[in-house]
């Protein structure tokens, strides 16, 4: 699909687009984006309106935790990217995305990109390399060193799960590679921003 798409840091100016964008059910089902910022625990017992107040509080706080995409001045896709560290739940040692050196996890120069949300209209339209490509970008503006991901490699989960995480075909298309595989289907990939 050709369309123009403009990146912005999510800061909290732009709340009232991260909002719009997310909608009334806040994203997937009430998520607001809070599944990789809060254990399974507590984010399970929080009401949808606590996990959003939780992720604009983020936002408040800074720096940005991701980016949202513009089309004709209108939010139309997000993409929740920064420092590993800023996503505790991705750095767990029970996951498959946990960090492939133990330091990884606090080095401020190894990023995770680690949700993608596109409004449902633009779904299925090959957008999804367009918004890993404004990851990339904005990673690079920032200094990170490298950049990582876990996405899924097959299509036996729910649709909106692999929009959610992404398929390893836009990764591989990006120049990712797969530096640790420790569930079938779900690679650990990075991006080395300095070559």
């Amino acid at each position: 699909m050709d369309i123009d798409l403009r990146f912005e840091p999510v800061t909290p100016e732009r709340w009232t687009d991260f909002e719009t964008l997310f909608g009334p059910r806040g994203a997937f089902c009430d998520c607001w984006c809070v599944a990789l910022r809060l254990p399974h625990a507590v984010r399970t017992k929080m009401r949808p309106e606590e996990r959003k107040e939780h992720i604009k509080s983020r936002i408040a706080a800074g720096p940005p935790p991701g980016i949202l995409a513009y089309a004709d001045d209108r939010p139309v896709a997000w993409v929740q990217i920064g420092p590993r560290h800023d996503v505790p739940q991705f750095n767990s040692p029970r996951v498959v995305s946990r960090p492939l050196e133990d330091g990884d996890a606090l080095d401020a120069s190894i990023w995770a990109i680690s949700c993608f949300f596109l409004a449902a209209p633009l779904r299925g339209k090959g957008l999804s390399h367009h918004l890993l490509q404004g990851a990339i970008d904005h990673a690079r503006q920032n200094g990170a060193r490298y950049l990582e991901g876990c996405p899924i490699d097959h299509t036996k989960q729910s649709k909106s799960v692999t929009l959610c995480i992404g398929s390893t075909a836009i990764f591989d298309a990006a120049g990712f590679e797969p530096v640790a595989r420790r569930k079938d289907g779900r690679p650990l990939m990075r991006l080395d921003l300095q070559q």
